[in-house]
């Protein structure tokens, strides 16, 4: 069935713009006119912006620290939580995730099934780490989340592996990190080497990487491997920031994800509180200075790590971005278009245009004068199916 919905001020990149679209099979047509239709919808007074991806989550993981604790012991209690959280993305109008690291391959069946009342979804399955690298098991049980891999060869072994399971992102481990013990941001991990082999077996298959990368050096030697999204970037000098522009690569911030811990101490690990507090202003700096150099920016916020729900936390990176300099119209292109070009969704996906799945938002403010339009947005669509709603007439 076709439904025309007119009279919205419609996002469209730069500004928001009086226009009807009509969604017919899960798609936009006729943007920017007036069409027969069998259903219209009045948006009078409505906000619309393109359906918010976030390109950082672990939609296994529970932000409620005592997950790490008492976590799922088996794939459906993992498959419902990861339903849940991902339930939640909607609720502030997250209609795309990457995951880039979960458990029993969960995100990548989520992917397959491609389920209607969910986000869409660009898995990775396991992430790929050396030995007692980041995200590993320090106690020697085997990890779930993590594949462990050594040397080139080990490490292109690894790729093709998660690659066949169905995965379409590479999640590679750079550095040490803020929440594994016995580590700091500026360890390095993978080399430069290893992860280059991964990125060319995930680029042969048409797909992306992104490298966890907190440390100057590690960073550096990700941007070098030809990595397409560095996540985190806490510690960056001049020579990085300047490498990141020169091969063109994104910054996915996920600022919140030290800021959810050190604002939520009581329950977590003194080391990982500790380390919270001492990498945040670095972290605002070092994304402020790749803001200010055009390094373009995906919206990410690492959630699922401790207290980082997969709702209001993404209105508080989002509100993050301005303070480290960006307009509020590359804000929100940073959720919508620029994420959709890095996932290479951007052909179907972040944009309301004609041929475009239907994703989208209906808000009842303004999202550009203050973000937290989202938490309270009015209906959220999926490939045209009304997924929130919260208008008092039927979406």
């Amino acid at each position: 069935m076709a439904v025309q919905y007119q009279n919205a001020q419609v996002f469209n990149g730069e500004q928001f713009v009086k226009i009807d679209f009509t969604v017919e099979d899960g798609h936009f047509k006729n943007v920017g006119s007036k069409q027969a239709a069998e259903k219209t919808v009045d948006l009078a007074g409505k906000f619309v912006t393109p359906g918010l991806i976030n390109a950082h989550t672990h939609m296994t993981i529970s932000a409620d620290p005592f997950y790490w604790n008492f976590h799922p012991k088996n794939t459906v209690s993992k498959t419902v939580l990861a339903m849940q959280n991902l339930k939640e993305a909607l609720s502030v109008g997250v209609t795309y995730v990457r995951d880039v690291g979960s458990t029993d391959d969960v995100d990548l069946t989520l992917m397959k099934y491609d389920l209607p009342t969910l986000p869409g979804i660009v898995g990775s399955g396991r992430a790929l780490s050396m030995t007692g690298g980041h995200g590993s098991n320090k106690n020697g049980e085997p990890d779930e989340g993590t594949l462990e891999v050594n040397g080139v060869e080990g490490v292109r072994q690894g790729a093709r592996l998660v690659l066949k399971h169905g995965a379409h992102n590479v999640k590679l481990m750079a550095t040490g990190g803020v929440a594994t013990p016995g580590e700091t941001p500026f360890d390095v991990q993978l080399s430069e080497a290893e992860m280059h082999a991964a990125v060319v077996e995930a680029h042969h298959r048409g797909y992306p990487t992104a490298a966890h990368a907190q440390g100057t050096e590690g960073i550096k030697n990700a941007v070098r491997a030809g990595i397409d999204s560095v996540e985190h970037a806490i510690y960056m000098d001049d020579e990085a920031v300047e490498l990141m522009k020169q091969h063109g690569t994104f910054v996915v911030p996920t600022l919140v994800a030290p800021r959810a811990i050190y604002e939520n101490p009581d329950q977590l690990p003194a080391f990982m509180v500790k380390k919270a507090r001492q990498v945040a202003k670095a972290h605002l700096n070092s994304i402020r200075k790749l803001v200010a150099a055009g390094v373009p920016v995906a919206m990410g916020t690492d959630a699922g790590t401790p207290y980082n729900t997969f709702g209001h936390w993404v209105v508080n990176e989002l509100k993050m971005y301005l303070d480290a300099g960006m307009t509020p119209v590359q804000v929100l292109n940073s959720a919508t278009k620029v994420a959709a070009k890095l996932l290479r969704v951007d052909q179907t996906v972040g944009q309301v245009a004609d041929g475009f799945e239907a994703n989208f938002v209906v808000l009842e403010k303004n999202p550009l004068d203050d973000f937290a339009a989202f938490e309270q947005a009015t209906a959220v669509y999926r490939k045209g199916r009304c997924l929130v709603n919260r208008l008092t007439k039927e979406a």
